[in-house]
């Protein structure tokens, strides 16, 4: 299709988009002087009543949604056969193209793109307006990072009574279809709640949740086949963002979200990292607890277990306790001795030395070595206990009794000597994800740093080494470097374009690249060569990444009923909707009625390439001629007049007898008679004249006889 310079007020600037039905070009409105976008619908659409119809719906159904998160429509019309929409201008990126460019997006901006695509199609649903085609290629995301959801072309508006589709018609993307739409029947609001889950899989995992070699394996795999759970193919998806994944590509829509609102509410919900309610009541996935079951507590990580020991109060010592009862216990001795000796008149037994009581010198801070010699010139019998500490290693930290306390000679003392800053376990983080990696790390008291390296085994993103190793001990706080990896060094896309399957795909193979292909009937390129491919050439690609090649069929082939009979109208839409070139010539027919098909070339059964010229002969019915007046003309001369109007001239063999010797030998009678009309090919029969003079007696001219 050319596209025109201008459309009324709006002066076109450049090509941004190309779909299948429409393209999409940057404009300036002249009358607001703003840039706008502005759709316009392919021209072999724009002579079929029903996709302008369909285009004037989508323009309708949108225009009356007004929401941050949908593209706004402005204005439609028509103008020399061209249909257009205006609409509001998107500076970015579809989410197509960055889920293509980056592979799978971080949990929480996956989560949080959801959101606004949920919030989108509950305006949309308060509406009335089913989307219907919900996929990363209708999901803009602005400069600024808003979210913005494109092309209700297939939208239907839930009370809609036009007819543009009928019941078991199937409209969409089959990567996205809802089991609904796969299986023919009639979509609703929980359609698109689908194909959202389907779109928020995509971007935690980097691929949909089926794949297959043509549209009708994958629309199947929506009906009949279980979803993987994302968290099998990321480790980084926590169970409660699977739980909303799961739910919402329930094949069952009763078991889905009923609403956007609500599938809306869980991911606000995880965003603000609070337990979702309604998610947690979602229908468990292979290998998690579902509703009723009890999930096992958490073991608690090596930081809150060190955290829980730092805060504990320390229990007292029950030394001084100890020491107090024996003192207690021997004075109850001693005293019952001196009893009982006073009561035997024996001499008192010798006098024992006096206890000698000393207080404990404090030798908070000194080394191990040296406060044990102080302790022990005191006079205490020293023991020693470590414990982790912020005081320098083997110094003494306290001592059990306290300095200061007095006690007796000889008597315990333990010495609590510093075994350094706590020393923990560094998780092993190889292999995962940067964001879990950090988020194990810092969680356990480290801190982590971060270089990225190319590899080219090790996906984008992921931990390739650390240092310290995994499982070395050290002091909380210890920096642990991390290596990313940032992919292979990227290689360009090749182009395949106009190659044979079998080059084309072993050329991309050889490059590292996964290849799926799917066929396609192709006018203009010869059957087993490749017509399209995905990425475009020239684009970076890795090794890994999927390729999608489309491959021709060769031309779509078209089977000509017999047309003979049916009205030419009805015959040119029939053709016309088959994506056949029709044209249409006149000409009379005795045996067919008016406005009808004679014959068609080539003929009715014939099969012929889609987009041929098909020739119609159109009847103009019986070819009629009014018959001249041809008396007093030579036979040479009516057969010349009548061979001018297409009529044969036949002359009888009779002769009829004439009055005046003009008509001697020339035409006396026909039929049919002059004024009749009658059909080209047709004889017309003359009848020659023949003149006789009448006989005169002799005597007729005398007096005599007259009197006589």
């Amino acid at each position: 299709m050319v596209a025109p310079n201008s459309l009324g007020r709006y002066e076109l600037t450049a090509q941004i988009a190309r779909g299948g039905m429409s393209d999409v070009f940057e404009a300036r409105d002249r009358l607001l002087d703003r840039k706008v976008a502005v759709k316009i619908l392919h021209d072999r659409y724009a002579e079929t009543d029903t996709f302008v119809a369909r285009f004037r719906k989508e323009a309708r159904a949108v225009a009356n949604l007004s929401h941050p998160n949908i593209v706004s429509v402005y204005d439609w019309g028509e103008e020399d056969g061209t249909y257009f929409m205006v609409m509001e201008l998107v500076t970015g990126r579809s989410l197509r193209d960055i889920i293509q460019a980056e592979g799978r997006l971080l949990p929480r901006r996956a989560t949080e793109i959801a959101a606004e695509i949920a919030k989108a199609l509950d305006a949309a649903h308060r509406s009335d307006v089913i989307h219907r085609d919900i996929k990363p290629g209708n999901v803009l995301l602005t400069t600024d990072g808003s979210v913005k959801v494109t092309d209700f072309g297939v939208a239907r508006a839930r009370s809609a009574s036009e007819g543009l589709t009928k019941a078991g018609s199937v409209i969409g993307t089959a990567t996205y279809f809802s089991p609904e739409q796969a299986s023919g029947d009639p979509a609703d609001e929980r359609s698109d709640i689908y194909s959202l889950g389907v779109v928020l899989y995509e971007m935690l995992v980097g691929r949909p949740p089926f794949r297959g070699e043509s549209a009708v394996s994958v629309a199947y795999q929506h009906v009949t086949a279980e979803v993987i759970p994302p968290s099998r193919l990321n480790t980084d998806v926590s169970l409660e963002l699977e739980n909303v994944v799961m739910r919402a590509l329930e094949k069952d829509p009763d078991r889905r979200y009923e609403t956007a609102a609500d599938i809306h509410h869980d991911l606000l919900v995880l965003l603000q990292g609070r337990p979702s309610p309604v998610s947690q009541a979602s229908v468990p996935s292979p290998g998690r607890a579902g509703p009723g079951q009890d999930l096992p507590p958490r073991p608690p990580r090596a930081d809150d277990a060190y955290r829980r020991m730092q805060g504990r109060p320390r229990q007292p010592s029950q030394l001084p306790f100890i020491l107090t009862a024996v003192l207690l216990a021997a004075g109850v001795v001693l005293g019952a001795y001196l009893l009982l000796n006073s009561l035997s008149n024996d001499p008192p037994p010798p006098t024992t030395q006096p206890v000698v009581t000393i207080a404990v010198p404090d030798v908070t801070g000194q080394s191990e070595d040296e406060a044990f010699i102080v302790l022990q010139e005191a006079g205490f019998l020293v023991t020693r206990t470590r414990e982790p500490s912020e005081a320098p290693e083997n110094s003494v930290i306290r001592t059990e009794p306290a300095a200061g306390t007095v006690a007796e000679e000889e008597s315990p003392v333990d010495m609590v000597v510093s075994d350094g800053p706590a020393q923990l376990h560094i998780p092993t983080v190889v292999g995962s994800t940067r964001e879990r990696a950090i988020g194990q790390l810092e969680g356990q008291g480290f801190t982590a740093t971060v270089r990225t390296a190319r590899h080219d085994t090790i996906g984008v993103g992921v931990v390739i080494s650390q240092n310290p190793e995994g499982e070395a001990r050290a002091p909380v706080g210890t920096v642990v470097e991390l290596v990313i990896s940032a992919g292979p060094e990227p290689i360009e896309m090749p182009r395949v374009i106009g190659l044979s399957r079998d080059r084309a795909e072993g050329m991309l193979e050889g490059l590292g690249l996964e290849v799926s292909t799917t066929l396609a009937r192709n006018n203009e390129v010869p059957a087993g060569v490749v017509a399209g491919q995905e990425p475009t050439p020239g684009a970076d690609v890795n090794p890994g990444w999927s390729v999608q090649l489309v491959v021709s069929e060769g031309p779509q082939i078209f089977v000509l009923e017999e047309l003979a009979g049916q009205a030419v109208a009805d015959a040119i839409v029939l053709l016309g909707e088959a994506g056949m070139q029709v044209q249409v010539i006149q000409e009379p027919s005795a045996g067919d009625e008016v406005g009808v098909v004679i014959r068609t070339d080539p003929p009715g059964g014939t099969e012929l390439p889609v987009g041929e010229m098909i020739t119609l002969y159109e009847s103009t019915g019986p070819d009629l001629v009014e018959v001249p007046d041809l008396t007093g003309a030579t036979p040479e001369e009516a057969e010349a007049i009548l061979a001018e109007l297409g009529l044969v001239l036949e002359v009888a063999n009779s002769r009829a007898t004439v009055d005046t010797p003009e008509l001697e030998g020339r035409i006396a009678r026909q039929a049919p008679g002059p004024g009749e009309e009658f059909e080209r090919g047709d004889t017309v029969l003359v009848v020659l004249g023949d003149y006789s003079a009448p006989v005169v007696d002799a005597g007729s001219d005398s007096p005599e006889s007259d009197e006589e």
